[in-house]
């Protein structure tokens, strides 16, 4: 029989538990009802690594249950096929970290005019986290890839609610697949995976937008082709040529959204109202395309631009924060502008071109606020 001690210290810890889960709900920025779709909040981008527990969650069905062992199966184009476990992952190939940034392809999709349908994120839908895991071409390489192999296809354990609604499947060509920075990861921030993260093992594309970065891997399948299905024909395309706003794209004008453009957020001031003194813009920058060369801010409305100083180490879909400060003597409304540039010379765009899915917006970023006695 269980005592009342205990009955009330088990009351104790589910409370606690319960007050841990409401405040971080309350914390992310929910979009729309099912599945779970959680926003980072803006002040979270001054910092180079994004707390686990306010880490955005893009779920197109939802998670699957939490199986820490369950395996992952590698076929296809291979002459040896593997099932693994994380387990068996980890004790048979070289463990690796990598620092990179996770952005949906339609974070910023609210911003796009004319609208477009989808998930309405605003700037919450990317963070940055450490990623641990093993490299991808590590277990293909042990698996035998075949040289006809062009293509890596990936499904995970997420399940359509019903038989009508296509599976989410994703494939990455080999180039990508090979590169030493695409990881199967198991761990993120230090610790093992959590379930809306993807445990217990989920694909990492440095530089390329989330919808590469399978959830709840269950399958990596070495093809000749790239993958079938509505999520890789239909959805996550952009235009291969600019479009006029609002104007229909043919299919065949259309190619798999990849690398993420050049970008910086404003994190900070948050607040409307700051003291006379010293002031700082603190934010976040990255591209997917090549590392960082500058952050610049404006306070004239975008008439000139002043760089700022960057943190943290360069890298291909690595962010840094940048800082820039200055002296405000004077009462005055001050407006500040961000925009990066990256080191194939790619620069931030006042307002990015418009797509029909609304992916990858990139615009400068701006945040105003009083500066009085």
């Amino acid at each position: 029989m269980i005592g009342r001690r205990a009955i009330l210290q088990a009351a104790s810890v589910a409370a606690l538990l319960r007050s841990k889960l409401a405040a971080a709900d309350e914390v992310l920025i929910r979009q729309g009802g099912s599945p779970q779709n959680l926003s980072t909040p803006l002040d979270y981008f001054d910092r180079l690594i994004t707390p686990t527990s306010v880490f955005f969650v893009r779920s197109h069905f939802g998670p699957p249950s939490l199986d820490r062992t369950r395996k992952t199966t590698f076929d296809g184009l291979l002459t040896m096929p593997l099932t693994l476990s994380v387990d068996e992952l980890r004790s048979s190939f070289p463990e690796v970290t990598v620092t990179a940034v996770l952005q949906c392809a339609g974070n910023g999709r609210s911003f796009h005019r004319p609208s477009v349908p989808g998930v309405q994120w605003a700037h919450g839908a990317m963070g940055q986290a450490t990623f641990t895991g093993v490299r991808l071409k590590d277990v293909l390489a042990k698996a035998g890839l075949s040289k006809d192999a062009l293509h890596i296809r990936m499904s995970g354990a997420d399940a359509p609610p019903k038989p009508t609604v296509p599976a989410f499947i994703r494939s990455i060509p080999i180039e990508r697949a090979l590169d030493p920075s695409t990881l199967l990861a198991y761990r993120m921030n230090g610790e093992d995976l959590t379930l809306a993260h993807g445990a217990p093992l989920r694909l990492v594309v440095p530089g390329w937008a989330g919808d590469h970065w399978v959830k709840w891997l269950t399958s990596v399948h070495a093809q000749k082709d790239e993958a079938d299905g509505f999520y890789m024909k239909t959805a996550y395309r952009m235009p291969i040529d600019p479009v006029e706003p609002g104007a229909p794209v043919p299919p065949e004008k259309m190619k798999p959204a990849s690398t993420f453009p050049v970008k910086s957020i404003i994190a900070r001031p948050s607040s409307s109202k700051r003291p006379l003194g010293p002031q700082e813009i603190v934010g976040l920058a990255f591209s997917g395309v090549a590392p960082l060369a500058s952050v610049e801010v404006s306070l004239d409305g975008g008439k000139t631009f002043t760089p700022a100083k960057l943190e943290g180490e360069p890298g291909v879909g690595r962010a840094q924060v940048f800082r820039f400060r200055f002296d405000q003597k004077t009462p005055a409304h001050i407006e500040a502008l961000a925009r990066a540039r990256d080191a194939k010379g790619n620069v931030q765009p006042e307002s990015p071109p418009w797509n029909p899915s609304g992916y990858f917006w990139n615009g400068w970023h701006s945040t105003e606020f009083e500066v009085s006695q």
